[in-house]
């Protein structure tokens, strides 16, 4: 259990001027049951820090829930060395390697050393987000989509960085937001549409999508969105990295003021972020 400095530090917050509205949608007032497996729930394995890497978390999730207009001013440290290995852990075994060419039976030759050094450089200010591979996948439609593959390191970091923004954020996206969510997949976002059908009266259902959304999303007003929620300099300049990190192509990087790459692990996050608040 953290004690009562641990919980302290963890709490430290700016509070906004503006007037603290509600305006939460909670699951139990929509017309279909609850997904399964609450997305507050925290996933992880082969830690034996699993319970306070968890517990670390709790009073970020409990105040932004209580706290909708509140400012999270210190997040960084909760990016720890135990938040790191689970974030090792978590990714997959044999994806393929980003433009250093380690994979992750290489990295975790040596984890714990490399970790700590991680963990330092971040919390210097002198880790430097590396360039993503560019690489293509064949969509049904004869197109390609342009996927981007991380560096071993900066999967680690954006994957403990997720667990923080999710603890902020799962607690003021509405409860029929299923994409890129925690405990959530495409499969429950049919059964709740199912639901929806089969219990309500229904007239007509619009399938729409944003035309590369990924590709053109401003870096400028994605941050400006993340400030309303994350007030620490440390982490937005963390997140600032890696959307100016760009992308290797034949041996040239190219780096754009906007778009993200796909398949990024913190990709999905925030632009999920971004869409919502403009929502």
């Amino acid at each position: 259990m953290m004690n009562d400095l641990q919980k302290s530090d963890c709490c430290e917050v700016a509070m906004s001027a503006a007037n603290e509205i509600d305006g939460s949608i909670e699951e139990s007032q929509e017309r279909r049951r609850q997904t399964k497996g609450n997305t507050g729930e925290v996933h992880t394995r082969r830690t034996q820090s699993r319970g306070s890497v968890s517990q670390g978390l709790d009073c970020v999730r409990e105040r932004a829930k209580a706290k909708k207009k509140e400012r999270f001013t210190a997040l960084l440290h909760l990016i720890d060395p135990d938040r790191l290995r689970v974030s090792y852990f978590a990714l997959k075994r044999d994806a393929a390697p980003g433009v250093d060419g380690v994979t992750w039976e290489q990295y975790g030759q040596s984890l714990e050393k490399n970790l700590v050094d991680l963990h330092g450089r971040i919390h210097r200010g002198a880790y430097r987000a590396t360039a993503s591979k560019r690489q293509y996948i064949p969509k049904s439609d004869g197109r390609k989509r342009p996927l981007g593959i991380a560096a071993i390191e900066d999967k680690i970091a954006q994957r403990a960085v997720v667990e923080v923004l999710n603890a902020i954020y799962e607690q003021d996206f509405l409860g029929f937001s299923y994409g890129f969510r925690p405990g959530r997949s495409q499969h429950d976002a049919l059964d709740a549409l199912a639901a929806g059908i089969t219990q309500t009266r229904v007239n007509w259902i619009m399938d729409a999508d944003i035309q590369c959304f990924f590709d053109s999303v401003s870096h400028e007003w994605l941050m400006r969105f993340m400030e309303h929620r994350v007030g620490d300099p440390r982490l937005l300049r963390l997140i600032a990295k890696w959307l100016k990190a760009g992308v290797m192509e034949e041996g040239a990087v190219a780096v754009n003021e906007r778009g993200t790459p796909q398949g990024a692990v913190i990709t999905p996050r925030t632009q999920k972020v971004t869409f919502n608040s403009s929502a």
